[in-house]
């Protein structure tokens, strides 16, 4: 079982940065693609960034230009920079770890609060 440890979360202003972090333990880091999902309150979860174990990217359009993803295979560890954060950004956000080998992980959530 793969187990992902979310950081980096907090209140930021709007405008600010914050920089999410995400520590997979166990497994081959390498094999995985590797994912950030958010919820907003009363909302369903949406995928926000992924990277594929290759180093592919796709982003949600709502953050396309703000948000970066990226990942650290040789510290088993997947980021996302987030730049420009507006109130809408606001919500719990989730690593998530997929591969044909381990299947589907998720992290316990880290919450991201952009108010003034």
């Amino acid at each position: 079982q793969i187990q992902l440890v979310e950081s980096g979360g907090g209140l930021v202003q709007p405008g600010g940065s914050l920089r999410l972090s995400c520590a997979a333990t166990r497994g081959i880091f390498s094999f995985m693609n590797m994912g950030w999902y958010r919820q907003a309150p009363g909302k369903q979860r949406e995928l926000v960034a992924r990277i594929t174990r290759g180093g592919s990217t796709n982003y949600a359009d709502s953050v396309k230009g703000r948000f970066t993803i990226s990942r650290d295979n040789a510290k088993n560890t997947v980021y996302l920079q987030m730049n420009s954060l507006q109130p809408e950004d606001t919500a719990v956000y989730y690593c998530n770890s997929n591969s044909d080998y381990y299947g589907a992980s998720w992290g316990q959530g880290t919450q991201v609060t952009v108010s003034s």
